[in-house]
């Protein structure tokens, strides 16, 4: 019999309050439509609809829901449903509810509300109803625009090499003869784009807009309600473009077919289109678009804005009251029509990039006659200054970078060809770029700056902090810090690889297991949502998938590591989300990719192409990773074969889940055949390891179930063999064996020597990097050491699965259905940590697993959220006691 001890506190005082108070305290929490937690007009006209509960009770499950959507807001307060009633549906569900009323068009609204029956323990049962809540549909349709595409060719345009293109300022005005009831802008500027309308900017906290996309396929536009901003009389919209990423930062004229360092994909010049629609209180509407009416300059103070490159503002081009009415624009230039990138306008689906934190330098100091600034963190956005005492035409000039020399100098060396600088002349504010930095040379200061004078703006895509984890391990707490900083500091719209040098990439294989560790930290569903859309509209014509999205860089190698995340990514959205939407949008574009890399590349049931290989694995010398050295490097099928295998597999799920038994059957054979040839070539059944005995060629076939059953103690064996004694254990894998390590040693139980690889400090580990001054992920494991030229300070790529092993493994918390419906909560208390606090806020509610050991006294603090349930297993010196838990909070002790 097992000996244990767990004890509930608080149990009887729970049942006695439910038992004796007919309000019990539960609250609907978060109703929401498609998971925004915003403003955003919707991209869809099939809203589905969402919420979650908040409680101190325990066994809280919902029974019942009945959601109403009305026309009014009125309507909904009463609970009249004249757009929809689904009536009162027995049900737990509580995620994604889809709308079934009367068909929603472009611009349409809709006031909704939920109604819900909870049950609270055994005898108690609750009526709630939510807030009103509303959504509005954008634009659905290319036939519900009237604008058109406008802009102008200037001569003055730098269009070779690094490119610089002065901002384009574009103005209208026009008279508004009515009382106003509502008004909406639908805007896009390509590449970026700020908008105002009476000398006020619109919608001034959201940066960098719209996203990214390739533009060749999709465009995308924002939606904004502006009735506020506008009156009765004479108005003014005014516009300004820059580039982003529609002008090409590099642009190659000897070779533009090739896109790489020094060319990237080019779509043209700014341009615009804008449609500004105003409906009057008595019910008559009035359009204002852009066409040949509008004026437009580039002689603004925005002189040039390059992604790479910085932005350059001088003061002397002010144009003044210029997005205002009366103003003389006689100097001004009529517009031409452009014509549109090719694209689909497409309502933006996921919010724009802010600014979601504030730094302050922790030092300044003066070299020669320039100031040295340390942020104290190297980070991604903008540095703003509060400088007095300039001159007239003073030009004050900021350059950034990740590191310094020895003496105290700028090392821009890993920046390749960016120059990441910044030149002001009466202004202290870029508008259109980013970068990635700790540390900023400052010239042209007159004045003694101080900390004070400066503000460091950390920019990402909008999206809640989702998780929290500490350990009693110094190295691990500060490793998970850096992950945090690193991953925020790659969403740019789209996952990136580094964003400070001339790269800035959305390159997929960083992603391809990343993605559900960042899951964790953040709520990033509508971000990958958006991402898996480039993904597939990159996609070529004969079923490829380029390694980039969108593909500014065109680099269809076609290997299965890479592109794989457009599967993986589909998956993380329906486990950790419960989301199955995404999975269903782009099931076609799956399957053709794979079916693509079969007919091309599978012989014999092996995956023969691969590109990259175990990417970056140490020593990282450039000779190195480029080397075909057999005893290192492990062998293309050895990589390329079991992933194919596990991406087959997953195929397989989504056809079971969407109902296509032929498809499922032929996935499942896919794998059936390709594990059976890939053992029979490259199993050595007798040395029991798998091609040239590499971590990474025996860890992925044993992580993807590849392996005979009676071979996988030996192969793992083989694996420890490797890492405890011939490696010391260290880390031997690059970015397709980190995917799966500390998962498959835990799994295997070896979570001690898991333990060890995550809080060593020595080469190569991620704790070296800490120890060595890094405050985010270095792109390599010596990357104090590096060759400059592939050495950047802000990559996540080798973070491989070390998120997901400390949320799942040690914090214990995973989920046993899609969206967190069921939870497992199994924390594995390894020798050598004495405490692990674990978060996560779910879309099913907030998630807690706190634990502490003390010898063998081991205690538990759980938090289950309301409407589900866990499977709960209490570590014990005997295993795990398993045992069954509804909502609530628990304190659990055992025996180790």
């Amino acid at each position: 019999m097992m000996n244990r001890i767990i004890e509930i506190i608080g149990v009887l005082i729970s049942l006695f309050l439910a038992s004796c108070s007919d309000v019990a305290d539960v609250r609907i929490l978060n109703p929401n439509v498609e998971q925004q937690q915003h403003s955003m007009a919707l991209a869809t006209n099939e809203p589905r609809f969402s919420w979650k509960y908040e409680s101190n009770e325990r066994d809280v499950a919902q029974q019942s829901y009945r959601i109403i959507v009305s026309t009014t807001a009125e309507n909904a307060e009463k609970g009249i449903g004249d757009l929809w009633d689904s009536g009162v549906t027995a049900s737990s569900k509580m995620l994604y509810i889809p709308y079934e009323g009367k068909v929603l068009c472009s611009r349409d609204k809709g006031f909704w509300k939920v109604f819900t029956t909870v049950s609270v323990g055994q005898n108690n049962k609750v009526s709630l109803e939510s807030e009103v809540k509303s959504f509005e549909i954008s634009l659905l349709n290319q036939d519900d625009w009237q604008a058109k595409w406008i802009g102008h060719e200037f001569d003055d345009d730098v269009l070779v090499g690094k490119t610089r293109v002065a901002a384009r300022y574009l103005r209208k005005e026009f008279n508004l003869d009515k009382n106003i009831r509502e008004a909406r802008l639908y805007v896009s500027g390509l590449g970026q784009y700020s908008a105002f309308l009476n000398g006020t900017e619109i919608a001034p906290d959201e940066l960098l807009k719209p996203a990214l996309s390739d533009y060749r396929k999709r465009v995308y536009f924002n939606t904004y309600d502006v009735t506020s901003m506008l009156k009765e009389g004479d108005n003014a919209i005014g516009v300004v473009l820059a580039g982003g990423r529609y002008t090409a930062m590099r642009i190659d004229t000897v070779h533009p077919q090739w896109t790489g360092l020094n060319n990237c994909l080019h779509f043209g010049t700014p341009r615009m289109i804008l449609q500004l629609e105003v409906i009057y209180n008595d019910g008559s509407k009035q359009l204002i678009v852009s066409d040949e009416s509008w004026k437009i300059t580039n002689r603004g103070p925005i002189r040039t804005a390059n992604e790479f490159d910085g932005e350059t503002y001088d003061g002397n081009f002010c144009l003044g009251r210029w997005n205002e009415a009366g103003y003389d624009e006689s100097q001004w230039m009529k517009v031409e029509l452009v014509g549109g990138p090719g694209g689909k306008l497409t309502a933006q689906p996921n919010p724009n990039i802010r600014v979601n934190e504030v730094l302050k330098p922790v030092a300044i100091f003066k070299k020669g006659d320039k100031w040295m600034l340390d942020m104290g963190q190297n980070m991604v956005g903008r540095l703003v200054m509060n400088v007095t005492e300039q001159n007239y035409g003073d030009t004050v000039v900021l350059r950034f970078s990740e590191n310094l020399y020895p003496d105290s100098t700028l090392d821009v060396r890993n920046l390749r060809t960016a120059e990441a600088t910044d030149r002001f002349i009466l202004s202290w504010e870029p508008t259109f770029i980013y970068h990635g930095f700790r540390y900023v040379e400052i010239s042209g200061l007159r004045s003694t700056p101080t900390v004070d004078d400066f503000q460091g703006l950390v920019m990402y895509d909008e999206m809640p902090l989702t998780g929290s984890f500490e350990t009693s391990d110094e190295i691990i707490n500060a490793v998970y810090h850096n992950a945090l900083w690193g991953i925020r500091g790659n969403y740019r719209s789209m996952p990136t690889d580094c964003p400070q040098r001339d790269e800035r990439m959305g390159w997929t294989g960083d992603h391809t297991t990343g993605c559900y560790g960042e899951s964790y930290i953040f709520n990033n569903q509508q971000l990958y949502s958006k991402w898996l859309f480039d993904g597939e509209d990159s996609q070529a014509q004969s079923g490829s998938i380029p390694d980039v999205w969108p593909p500014y860089w065109m680099n269809y190698t076609n290997n299965m590591t890479w592109p794989g995340v457009f599967v993986t990514a589909a998956d993380m959205l329906y486990t950790r989300f419960g989301d199955d939407k995404p999975m269903r949008q782009h099931y076609d574009a799956m399957k053709k990719w794979l079916s693509f890399m079969k007919e091309k590349y599978m012989v014999d049931g092996i995956m023969t192409k691969d590109t990259y290989g175990d990417w970056c694995m140490p020593p990282e010398s450039l000779e190195m990773i480029h080397s075909r050295d057999p005893n290192r490097i492990t062998r293309a099928p050895a990589i390329s074969t079991p992933y194919y295998c596990h991406l087959c597999g997953k195929m397989a799920d989504y056809a079971a889940l969407l109902g296509y038994a032929d498809d499922e059957a032929y996935f499942k054979n896919e794998v059936a055949n390709s594990t059976q040839a890939y053992n029979w070539q490259y199993l050595d059944r007798h040395a029991y390891r798998y091609a040239n005995n590499t971590v990474t060629a025996n860890i992925l076939p044993l992580a993807f179930g590849m392996v005979p059953e009676d071979f996988k103690d030996k192969i793992f064996d083989n694996i420890v063999e490797r890492t405890e004694y011939e490696l010391d254990g260290h880390v031997s894998t690059g970015v397709a064996g980190i995917q799966h390590l500390m998962r498959t040693l835990t799994d295997y139980g070896r979570g001690d020597l898991a333990l060890k690889i995550a809080s060593d400090d020595t080469y190569p580990s991620w704790g070296y990097m800490y120890r060595h001054g890094a405050t985010t992920i270095w792109e390599l494991w010596n990357g104090n050491t590096a060759d400059p030229s592939m050495n950047s300070g802000n990559h996540v790529m080798l973070l491989g699965d070390l998120i997901i092993w400390e949320y799942e493994y040690l914090g214990g918390i995973s989920a046993l259905e899609p969206g967190y419906g069921k939870i497992r909560l199994k924390p594995y208390p390894i020798d050598g940590l004495d405490f692990v606090n674990c978060s996560y806020n779910s879309v099913s509610g907030r998630i807690e697993s706190n634990w502490k050991r003390n010898g063998n006294r081991f205690e538990w603090d759980i938090v289950i959220p309301a409407n589900t349930s866990a499977e709960v297993c209490l570590p014990t010196n005997d295993g795990y006691a398993i045992q069954s838990l509804g909502s609530g909070t628990y304190h659990l002790k055992s025996k180790l």
